[in-house]
């Protein structure tokens, strides 16, 4: 299968690079993930890569709407390349509504692992499809924010962005519900 990759920058995140099929997104750069890994982690699942020139994409379009406040709910396909495991806690994360957050918790017991909130987090930081699959909006039980594989500060923008009311303690952000 061939997969097209595209880039564009947004005001808030940075440049972003998309990566798609005829089926849907398949993968999301945010502006802290090397280009290298991108590509990478595309040469893994697909035999053809090329760069779309054509008209602007509804995916973009979406994402930047999104990114300026206007959109809350996705509606795009996706598509997911990863275990199942992995498939099952993003598909989880559209349950969490816009300006709301789960705990790493939360979701294993919504997925019938109730012990599985570790690998709940490792299935998170390898989300393929960040902001689309919205993981930024699952923290730590205790209510502070945990971890983003775009980094912390990119967490708290789509939070903050989302009207998430969080606060920072001793180098420790809080989530305040």
């Amino acid at each position: 299968m061939k997969a097209y990759y595209y880039s564009f920058v947004s005001d808030l995140l940075g440049e972003i690079y998309l990566a798609f099929t005829s089926r849907g997104l398949v993968r999301l750069s945010l502006y802290t993930e090397d280009k290298k890994d991108f590509f990478n982690w595309l040469k893994i699942y697909f035999d053809e890569i090329s760069e779309y020139r054509g008209k602007e994409l509804e995916f973009s379009l979406q994402i930047k709407s999104y990114l300026k406040g206007k959109l809350k709910k996705f509606d795009i396909p996706v598509e997911f390349y990863g275990t199942e495991f992995q498939k099952r806690v993003w598909k989880q994360l559209f349950e969490i509504p816009y300006g709301s957050v789960k705990s790493y918790k939360d979701i294993a017991l919504a997925i019938g692992k109730p012990k599985g909130f570790r690998a709940v987090g490792g299935a998170n930081n390898k989300n393929p499809i960040p902001i689309v699959v919205p993981c930024h909006r699952v923290i730590n039980n205790n209510g502070e924010i945990g971890g983003y594989r775009g980094g912390i500060d990119c967490k708290v923008k789509l939070l903050k962005l989302e009207g998430v009311k969080i606060e920072a303690m001793k180098e420790k952000y809080i989530v305040y519900q």
